[in-house]
């Protein structure tokens, strides 16, 4: 396992819960940085949950919602992983960064809202309290994930989450994208285009499929799709209630 000095992952969130992590705990601790929710109407945000193979758009089209339409008041989850920075990464901005040991403490707790481990020793995941807070700050929170992160949170969220699967028009389309795209060699297309056929498999367990043949049209009906979820009535704040674990895949 790679050494990851201190200083680079410290994490802004206390250390993991004994018990359940309940929103609006430990103010001094974690403070928020978002505004507070509405006076007077006791709103909390709601969810995007953005799923879709690699080459998609999906993260065109995500960027272009919290970019161009400051009126969805759209806040981006950011995941924890147990991974170093690359490059210039900052903890907190890409990723909360933690040691393994760090992320296993935090699996122990029940903080984490979904996790996975891509590979032994390297994890990836989302914790529960950095997505309520931005909830109970009336945020709109979105999530860029994987096809079963995406299953995962829908699943404990409900209602108060809309799930959309982007994909390609074909896997032909998206084969020619790939190689538009450069960024792979022939091998490494080939084995994204395996993936993408497995988890356009998964697209029916999502509210909404967005087809991406065209971007810009793709990108009306994303706003359209938003606009449509979010004019639906308001979510409650929650109570003393806790969140209750979601098992990975």
């Amino acid at each position: 396992m790679e050494t990851i000095d201190k200083e680079l992952h410290s994490s802004p969130f206390p250390p993991p819960s004994e018990g359940r992590v309940e929103a609006g705990k430990d103010k001094d601790l974690h403070s928020s940085p978002f505004p507070p929710p509405l006076e007077g109407t006791g709103e909390a945000g709601k969810l995007l949950i953005v799923s879709a193979p690699s080459g998609s758009g999906k993260s065109t089209i995500v960027n272009f919602l919290m970019k161009e339409h400051p009126e969805f008041r759209l806040a981006f989850s950011v995941s924890a992983t147990s991974r170093p920075p690359r490059g210039e990464e900052q903890n907190g901005v890409e990723y909360y960064f933690l040691s393994e040991e760090e992320f296993r403490n935090h699996i122990k707790a029940d903080d984490f809202l979904e996790y996975e481990e891509v590979y032994e020793g390297r994890f990836y995941g989302t914790l529960k309290s950095q997505v309520e807070e931005k909830l109970a700050a009336g945020l709109n929170v979105v999530f860029d994930v994987d096809v079963k992160g995406g299953i995962n949170i829908k699943k404990h969220y409900g209602d108060k989450a809309l799930s959309i699967f982007i994909q390609p028009p074909s896997i032909e389309a998206l084969r020619k994208r790939l190689i538009l795209r450069a960024t792979d060699d022939m091998k490494q297309i080939e084995s994204r285009l395996a993936k993408a056929e497995y988890e356009m498999s998964f697209a029916p367990q999502f509210d909404r499929i967005l087809v991406n043949d065209d971007l810009e049209t793709a990108k009306r009906e994303a706003v359209a799709m938003l606009e449509e979820f979010l004019a639906s009535p308001p979510t409650p704040l929650r109570g003393e209630g806790s969140l209750e674990a979601v098992a990975p895949f």
